[in-house]
């Protein structure tokens, strides 16, 4: 049995900014905010759907999770009704607690306290980057030492620490990219999200991409950037919950420019391996041994991978191997595991 997250959104209603790159009704999919009795029928459903064992999720290792605009911000009351609510599923052999996404300047003792008491586990913070120019110039209104300040405080409650991060915004060049993930990498959350920039129609940032104010990273750039900021987080043991939007109709009607691609995690997942194979290959073949579910991340995206080393007079020679975990390859005697 597996993990999972029972998602309920809540629209924009709690953001004290529009940012430059919004449109929270696109990337939710949502307009109506939902109430308690939504959440308890939402819940009721997927618990009942889990115990009966046809989605092969476990509820005892999943959690309640509301996304889609800044939790914390939302009217005390109506926070606590849904959080009330939801607390009603938590425990004794239901969900193990309750997962939420906020603004760094939204996080205050007062309304930790007030997650604490109602079964949070876990925080998400979207920082988006760890750079104040980035951030001002993308209408953040908050700025790095909030993502600090609230991932300390997050932290000493013990609530487990997510954070969120935007690649390739507006003002973010290399630089700007290594910055953020050094800064990830100080904090040292439990988990994070990287989400590659999506510029939709009717947003700043959509008018600033179609005046030329704003131009975009090579998507082959940004690849190479986001694997690099997944394997970093990997090896500090920073579990990364998503790659890239979730594909909806929304998005993809909605879409201006940016970094959008149905299948960008798997598109990350065969950068990771290119860079661990180049990094050792040292003759015009390769013997790559694959774990199940491994050859298609060793081949590339349409055998991308492939394409790559043969332009550079290498071959890969890649052999399934039962004896390797589902996201194993070996190259001679030394192991990757990819994310």
């Amino acid at each position: 049995m597996s993990r999972g997250n029972v998602a309920l959104f809540v629209p924009h209603v709690g953001c004290p900014h529009k940012c430059a790159f919004c449109d929270q009704r696109t990337i939710t999919g949502k307009t109506a905010v939902p109430h308690a009795e939504d959440v308890r029928r939402v819940c009721s459903q997927a618990l009942a759907e889990m115990d009966s064992g046809t989605n092969g999720v476990c509820a005892s290792e999943s959690e309640i999770a509301f996304f889609g605009g800044s939790f914390t911000a939302i009217k005390r009351e109506y926070m606590t009704e849904l959080l009330e609510a939801a607390a009603e599923f938590v425990g004794e052999g239901r969900f193990k607690g309750i997962r939420l996404s906020t603004r760094p300047d939204c996080i205050s003792r007062e309304i930790l306290d007030i997650l604490k008491a109602h079964g949070v586990t876990s925080v998400e913070l979207g920082a988006q980057s760890m750079n104040d120019r980035v951030l001002e110039l993308n209408e953040r209104g908050h700025t790095v030492e909030d993502v600090y300040a609230a991932s300390r405080l997050i932290k000493e409650y013990g609530f487990e620490l997510g954070l969120q991060i935007m690649t390739g915004l507006y003002g973010s060049g290399l630089a700007e990219e290594l910055e953020t993930r050094r800064r990830v990498l100080e904090i040292a959350p439990d988990t994070v999200r990287i989400y590659p920039v999506c510029v939709l129609k009717g947003t700043r940032l959509a008018s600033a991409y179609e005046s030329g104010e704003y131009t975009l990273i090579p998507m082959d750039e940004m690849l190479d950037i986001v694997a690099a900021d997944a394997q970093a987080f990997s090896d500090a043991g920073i579990k990364i919950l998503r790659i890239g939007l979730h594909a909806s109709d929304g998005v993809e009607k909605d879409l201006a420019a940016g970094y959008y691609h149905p299948a960008l995690g798997e598109l990350v997942r065969g950068r990771m391996v290119r860079a661990f194979i180049e990094s050792r290959i040292t003759e015009d073949r390769a013997e790559i041994f694959c774990g199940k579910g491994m050859i298609s991340a060793v081949k590339g995206h349409k055998k991308e991978n492939i394409a790559y080393f043969a332009k550079r007079g290498v071959k890969l020679d890649i052999r399934p191997d039962d004896s390797l975990g589902s996201k194993e390859i070996m190259i001679g005697r030394e192991i990757y595991r990819c994310i």
